[in-house]
């Protein structure tokens, strides 16, 4: 069975729509008449073969097949604009100092630098792995560029998604059942370590801090060995531990809000503008833990 080809201007036009809220605020986002517009959407319904919107009596409203194209026609037009850059945009060189914890490289950055790579091959990038508390100060001092971080102020950087804290621990030690419970923790300035002791200290649990290390591996090296169980963020967590909770007599823990910081001196640099666009689009679009 074949079905038509979705044009480009009939996703545009869908978008428009839908981020305006009417006919007629999306058709100068498109610069189309309204008419125009309503034409594409036509057009765009004709071909998926239902309607993807209700007018309602004040607005318009997604159907559910108009909820499921979105995400798709939102992609689409997205790496329609990578490609049109990659082929016709300026070609970028120089160097971005980019600062990241341990536990975001490897789940959100390798992705982003593998596409931003091939896109920019003369631009160097200077990576800093470190926990959030050391890199924003860093940031703060013009010495890095960009960072990944767990932001510590609501206003601190561009917010880009929320990461589940979780309780890991080694099957096989069973560490959870001791009391005082033992744990590993970060250093003192953590926002992991803060939200660990409050949600013990919150739940009355006792417990004794049995090992400190800055560093994700020092974590991981605590909790396979049996000393301690830990709390990490949701995707450091591998997959041989186990994720711990309430049936382990564990208290709840909160979310880290993971924000894209900038430098002020790096405001003016194209290859830092194209970097920090490039993980606001893409790690906002994945929202791993979001809370709803």
């Amino acid at each position: 069975m074949t079905h038509a080809d979705l044009q480009l201007d009939w996703l545009r036009a869908f978008v428009a729509v839908v981020d305006g809220g009417s006919l007629s605020a999306a058709a100068p986002l498109v610069h189309r008449s309204q008419p125009a517009v309503s034409m594409q959407i036509r057009k765009l319904e004709d071909a998926v073969g239902r309607a993807v919107l209700l007018r309602g009596p004040r607005h318009l409203e997604l159907t559910p097949t108009g909820t499921e194209l979105l995400g798709y026609a939102r992609r689409m037009l997205a790496l329609h604009a990578e490609t049109l850059e990659a082929l016709h945009g300026p070609v970028l060189s120089g160097r971005v100092r980019l600062g990241v914890p341990d536990d975001y490289a490897v789940s959100y950055l390798s992705p982003v630098l593998r596409s931003y790579a091939a896109r920019h091959a003369g631009v160097e990038i200077e990576l800093d792995c470190e926990q959030s508390t050391s890199l924003i100060p860093k940031v703060q001092r013009g010495e890095i560029d960009l960072a990944l971080i767990s932001r510590d102020k609501a206003t601190r950087g561009t917010l880009l998604f929320h990461e589940p804290l979780v309780w890991v621990g080694a099957p096989r030690f069973e560490v959870w059942r001791r009391d005082p419970l033992p744990i590993a923790v970060y250093e003192a300035t953590s926002l992991a370590r803060r939200s660990t002791i409050a949600a013990l200290t919150a739940q009355r649990r006792a417990y004794r801090v049995v090992y400190n290390s800055s560093s994700l591996a020092g974590q991981l090296a605590a909790v396979e060995s049996g000393l301690a169980v830990a709390v990490l963020t949701r995707c450091s967590a591998p997959a041989h531990l186990s994720i711990l909770g309430e049936k382990q007599g564990l208290p709840a823990l909160d979310f880290m809000d993971v924000a894209l910081y900038r430098s002020q001196a790096s405001r003016h640099l194209p290859a830092v503008d194209a970097l920090f666009e490039q993980m606001v689009q893409t790690l906002s679009a994945k929202a791993p833990g979001s809370p709803g």
